[in-house]
C-alpha cells in the first residue's frame, strides 16, 4: 500500500512541475504573443481559402497599386517568367 501511494505522488509532482514551467513559459512571452483563446473567433474568410492557400499581407503603399489578387498574381506570374530557370528568390 504505502508503494502505491508514491507513485501516486510521483504522479502528482509530475502533473505539477509541467504546469509551473508552462506558466513560466507564457510569463516569458512578450506581452504581444501571449493570446486569449475565449476572445478568439472563427475566421470569416477561411471557407474562401481553397488547401494550399498561401496568404500574403502586402504593404500599405504596394497594396494601394493593386485592385485585386488577380492582378497581383498576374504581376508575380510575369515576374517569374522573367528569371532563370530554376531560380528561387531570396528574402
Amino acid at each position: 500500500m504505502h508503494g502505491r501511494q508514491r507513485g501516486v505522488s510521483n504522479r502528482i509532482m509530475r502533473k505539477m512541475s509541467v504546469r509551473k514551467k508552462s506558466r513560466a513559459a507564457v510569463e516569458d512571452m512578450r506581452r504581444e504573443y501571449r493570446l486569449d483563446y475565449k476572445k478568439a473567433k472563427p475566421n470569416p474568410f477561411a471557407s474562401q481559402m481553397g488547401a494550399g492557400t498561401v496568404v500574403v499581407v502586402l504593404d500599405p503603399d504596394v497594396a494601394a497599386v493593386f485592385k485585386s489578387s488577380e492582378s497581383v498574381n498576374a504581376l508575380l506570374r510575369s515576374v517569374i517568367s522573367a528569371l532563370p530557370p530554376g531560380s528561387k528568390l531570396q528574402e
